[in-house]
C-alpha cells in the first residue's frame, strides 16, 4: 500500500490553466539569484493567490517538491517622470523553498 502511495506522489500532477495563471514570471535579481544556492526560487504571483495554490502550481508545472512558500506584498513606489507624478503597481511575490536535491533552471527558458 505504501508503494502505491509513493508512486502516486512521485507521478507529476497535471498542470491546470489556473496553475499557469498563478505564476506570472520569475524574479531575476541579484538577491533572488543568491537564494538559488539555498534551494529558493522567487516568482511574481497573482495578488489573490494563496500559499497552497502557489505550492501546487510550482509542483505541477516544474515537477519538483516544494518544502515551504513565503509570500509578501510589495507596495509600488511613488515616482515622478518629467514633472508628472505617478505610482508603480503593487504586486505579490513568492519565495519558494524547494526540497533538498531539487532545483529549477530558470535560465533554460530564456
Amino acid at each position: 500500500m505504501a508503494k502505491a502511495a509513493a508512486k502516486a506522489k512521485a507521478k507529476k500532477a497535471e498542470a491546470t490553466v489556473r496553475d499557469y495563471d498563478v505564476l506570472l514570471r520569475p524574479v531575476i535579481t541579484e538577491k533572488s539569484t543568491m537564494g538559488g544556492s539555498l534551494n529558493k526560487v522567487t516568482f511574481r504571483v497573482r495578488g489573490d493567490a494563496d500559499k497552497n495554490e502557489i505550492k501546487r502550481a510550482v509542483e505541477s508545472i516544474f515537477g519538483v517538491q516544494v518544502r515551504k512558500v513565503n509570500t509578501l506584498n510589495v507596495e509600488g513606489k511613488n515616482k515622478r517622470f518629467r514633472g508628472i507624478e505617478g505610482k508603480r503597481s503593487d504586486f505579490k511575490k513568492a519565495v519558494v523553498t524547494l526540497a533538498e536535491g531539487q532545483s529549477i533552471d530558470l535560465a533554460a527558458g530564456a
